[in-house]
């Protein structure tokens, strides 16, 4: 079994494509029932973000499941095959452990070095799980990814400016407004990029932030995290947007509806009482939430996903970013060895109950045939015994063990079952080969 990825991201498709393919919060669980249906797959996470949609599974078979998560994406998007291919990409094996631990570490974001990855690819993992779609392998990946995160984050300084979506938005705000300080803002969702909004925002010195959402009580409990940090802070649900956008000289809108949240005639009528006053409005939802015609009214001004991905300060220092990518690097090998040496002890500890069980009868057929033989004497043959087949045992074990941690290891393991005439039925070591889906278009790219 091998961890198989189909994936949409920033680096693979314009934003319009994004939208399409993204899985809101209420789909998720639908998304994972279906995908689990298929007979290839046997674990699966789903990660959708505003940067991303990537689909995780533990495969048998490759094509046939490469086969069924197209599908499944090409169906919730209404994208057709040839325009799905044309934007997403395939990694296998410990190409698909290399994809995720660079995005667990930040460097395929769209702000190389952002933080916000690893919080979501967290809450992926315990959607699945949650579902019963998470067994050793992807709970192992998953894991050891968060780790590798971490790890990058600690030991480089691929975030010493606390770069994010959110972070890069704001710094485009404030250059439009000549800062920000003393400025008004409404946060529009109440999830947890507009939990991370609030924070800049109160970091970028704006004292009046006004949250308006859906559900009243969320918006009041993140305008209560405002007060208590030191903000002016108000919340609403949605029906009082209008007045809120009137107010507010930055707007962040994150909430992750399927359709636009805020409408051309609620910027227009907000626009009519802001006696020609611009707003900056930055639309970090998935699909947008803005309608896209508000970007020609006059006055406003909108940074969207798109602005994001051409902004070249979006990046971490090179040489952060290359630390960053030695230690992903480095623990792409440990994890891969570890996942060689965990899948050849079944082998091993096969042949060591074969063997247990060859003395074992050998004894007892020896009892048969000399059922004189005193306590003393018949318990001394059957430690020689055991002895010799310990010692004609363990270098081949050892030696098993030390190759499985090669590339190749899992053909040695194979060998040894071979020979011994052992059970098929231990799993066999993560390949590490990568690859190429059908149709060609599909193949794997490098997108860190």
């Amino acid at each position: 079994m091998s961890v198989l990825l189909l994936g949409v991201s920033h680096r693979s498709a314009p934003v319009p494509i994004l939208e399409k393919v993204a899985f809101p919060d209420g789909d998720r669980p639908k998304a994972l029932d279906k995908i689990m249906m298929s007979p290839h797959v046997s674990e699966a996470m789903l990660v959708s973000t505003c940067n991303r949609v990537e689909i995780y599974a533990v495969v048998d078979a490759f094509h046939g499941a490469l086969a069924d998560l197209t599908a499944l994406v090409s169906e919730h998007s209404g994208l057709d095959l040839n325009e799905l291919t044309r934007h997403a990409y395939v990694h296998y094996s410990e190409a698909a452990v290399e994809h995720l631990f660079s995005v667990a570490s930040g460097l395929d974001s769209i702000v190389v070095g952002e933080q916000q990855i690893l919080g979501q690819i967290r809450s992926a993992y315990a959607e699945a799980d949650e579902h019963q779609a998470v067994g050793r392998t992807l709970h192992e990946l998953a894991q050891q990814a968060l780790r590798v995160g971490k790890r990058v984050h600690t030991e480089t300084g691929i975030d010493s400016a606390g770069a994010s979506v959110v972070s890069v938005a704001l710094d485009h705000a404030s250059q439009i407004h000549g800062g920000l300080v003393g400025r008004t803002a409404t946060v529009v969702g109440a999830g947890a990029m507009a939990g991370l909004a609030v924070a800049h925002l109160i970091r970028a010195g704006v004292t009046s932030i006004h949250v308006a959402n859906r559900t009243l009580d969320k918006a009041e409990n993140l305008a209560s995290t405002a007060r208590e940090n030191g903000a002016t802070a108000t919340s609403s649900n949605l029906d009082g947007l209008v007045d809120a956008i009137s107010a507010a000289d930055v707007v962040v809108t994150c909430t992750g509806a399927v359709g636009a949240v805020v409408e051309l005639g609620d910027v227009l009528q907000a626009m009519s009482q802001r006696m020609h006053r611009d707003v900056v409005i930055c639309d970090l939802g998935l699909p947008r939430d803005v309608d896209t015609a508000v970007a020609e009214l006059p006055g406003v001004h909108i940074l969207d996903m798109e602005t994001l991905q051409r902004d070249p300060g979006a990046g971490a220092a090179a040489a952060d970013a290359a630390a960053a990518r030695s230690i992903v690097v480095g623990e792409i090998a440990t994890y891969l060895e570890s996942q060689r040496l965990a899948e050849v002890t079944p082998t091993v500890t096969t042949l060591r109950r074969r063997a247990a069980e060859v003395v074992e009868a050998e004894l007892m057929r020896l009892e048969s045939k000399l059922p004189a033989m005193q306590d003393r004497d018949r318990a001394e043959v059957a430690n020689t015994v055991r002895r010799v087949v310990d010692k004609l045992l363990h270098a081949p074990t050892v030696r098993v063990k030390q190759l499985a941690s090669s590339p190749d290891g899992s053909n040695y393991a194979e060998a040894l079952r071979e020979l011994f005439e052992l059970s098929t039925g231990a799993p066999e070591a993560l390949l590490s080969t990568t690859f190429e889906a059908q149709p060609e278009r599909l193949k794997g790219r490098t997108d860190a």
